[in-house]
């Protein structure tokens, strides 16, 4: 085959499987789009094809699935709108060498089945280090095509995001075993692949009764247009004061109220008279979360830097607590490499001249009369292993979030970022957006309640209970590690037998 058709193949492959993501959820395609580049690297005679090959399905497969980011350049006057693509492009380029990486090692495996199973070694190793290398990018690990394949995400529980991607290159490689000997067995092959998916879905134990306290999840549908527009912030702060009122009937139960990231723009901390406009729309027992800012101040009082936080605040306007956001997001609170990135004409696209300071990591907050909660900020909830305070773990996850910044294919895909740390933890999450997606999720990852783009409205439902720690939440990456080594045991028992 000639190079130039090879490498074009595995560029459609990868824009292909990205077709698994939401808002498609297309997972077949994924598994043939991953047993085509088996197959594409089997056709390189070189250690250079074989990387150019993965790089090529990288660029692809990232261009596609990532495409959402160069809405968040129309949003701001920093940079030129026109910029966004080439930033997709070149982050693209730079986020394919990971599978290219995995190719790599890959091709250093001649048998058939030698070359699959070190290949889903190969791949779980190259997203491991995406989620870690330069601050880490986990966006879209290949696992999570299988949220809605049936029963196969729960393995999540067991080896995680990562481990799941190992899965997915191993029902690619299932369809290329089958294609190289004939296309019964092809067809076989890839039947049996969507028939445990579909099958699996019957191991999913039904999640008992929530009994838990009510939880109110608010999403007063305001849009990145106009959301830091200083003229309408009494507006939306209005707006978000009179949906959570009205969803408060006389006499209610206590309840643990939440609203987005950023929800508040005045510094709380600073105003007492804020604080106790937010406190009375509450009843006497329940508690109102919150995104809005803490600054940083020098000796002389002077703001030099400020914080994404969460806060916590009872009826008697009281800061019970405050979560600060510890992975802060590249070009949208920090510029990494600031100096050239300022000549290449790339700023920050929050709104601001403070910088931002990240917080110390997990945390757990005790909420008083309600179970303790863990905290992740918008783009923290993507990192697997590093969601939950593992010396306290809470009983649920929070995420506010501000998806508006990067429209309608960014906000199904990170709200499938949720239902995959619910699924690796055994815990509920609940995600608090300004205009969709809101949504409560269970344990097993499945959204019970949600409030899509563009809606306003309130969440009310109880808190599903979390279920017993699971082997990730337990050991982590660890988990992951034991299944990737056991996947490489495999390639070498395969070599040996040449097969």
């Amino acid at each position: 085959m000639p190079a130039s058709l090879r490498l074009t193949l595995a560029l459609a492959a990868g824009a292909l499987a990205a077709c698994g993501f939401a808002p498609w959820h297309l997972w077949p395609l994924t598994i043939l789009a991953t047993a085509a580049l088996i197959a594409l690297v089997g056709e390189t005679k070189s250690r250079r094809g074989a990387f150019a090959t993965g790089w090529w399905f990288g660029v692809g497969h990232f261009t596609c699935g990532l495409a959402w980011i160069a809405t968040a350049f129309t949003f701001q006057d920093a940079m030129p709108a026109w910029l966004g693509w080439p930033t997709v492009v070149l982050l693209s380029m730079f986020l394919a060498l990971y599978p290219a990486l995995a190719a790599l090692i890959a091709h250093a495996a001649k048998a058939p089945l030698t070359r699959v199973l070190l290949f889903a070694a190969a791949w779980m190793l190259a997203e491991w280090l995406r989620g870690v290398v330069l601050s880490g990018f986990a966006w879209n690990p290949l696992g999570a095509a299988w949220l809605d394949a049936g029963g196969i995400g729960q393995l999540m529980s067991f080896i995680g995001a990562v481990g799941l991607s190992g899965i997915m290159v191993l029902a690619g490689g299932a369809v290329w075993l089958g294609w190289r000997r004939n296309s019964r067995t092809s067809l076989l092959s890839f039947g049996a692949v969507c028939g445990v998916a579909v099958l699996s879905a019957l191991l999913i134990p039904a999640n008992p009764p929530a009994t838990g306290p009510v939880i109110r999840i608010v999403q007063p549908n305001i849009g990145q247009e106009d959301r830091w527009n200083p003229q309408a912030a009494e507006i939306h702060l209005q707006r978000q004061l009179d949906l959570t009122r009205r969803s408060l009937p006389p006499g209610h139960a206590p309840t643990v109220v939440m609203w987005s990231e950023s929800a508040v723009q005045a510094l709380v901390e600073e105003d007492a008279s804020l604080r106790a406009r937010l406190a009375a729309v509450l009843a006497p027992r329940d508690l109102l979360l919150f995104g809005g800012v803490a600054v940083q101040r020098d000796g002389g009082g002077d703001a030099i830097a400020v914080r994404n936080s969460l806060f916590v605040i009872d009826a008697s306007a009281r800061l019970l607590g405050r979560y600060d956001k510890a992975h802060l997001v590249p070009l949208g609170e920090y510029v990494p490499a600031h100096d050239l990135m300022t000549r290449l004409g790339l700023a920050r696209l929050s709104p601001g001249d403070l910088g931002f300071l990240s917080g110390p990591g997990p945390r757990t907050l005790a909420l008083p009369g309600f179970p303790d909660v863990g905290v992740q900020i918008c783009y923290e909830i993507i990192f697997p292993a590093e969601v939950v305070d593992r010396a306290h773990r809470p009983a649920w996850l929070l995420q506010p979030s501000n998806d508006s910044w990067y429209g309608s294919w960014m906000q199904p895909q990170h709200l499938d970022q949720a239902r995959l740390r619910a699924v690796e933890e055994g815990l509920p999450v609940a995600r608090a957006t300004p205009n969709g997606t809101s949504a409560l999720i269970d344990p097993r990852g499945r959204v019970l309640a949600a409030l899509g783009p563009r809606a306003t409205g309130v969440i009310a439902a109880p808190l599903p209970a979390a279920l017993a720690p699971t082997p990730f939440a337990r050991w982590g990456h660890w988990t992951t590690l034991a299944f990737g080594l056991l996947l490489t045991l495999g390639a070498a028992w395969a070599s040996r037998r040449r097969i």
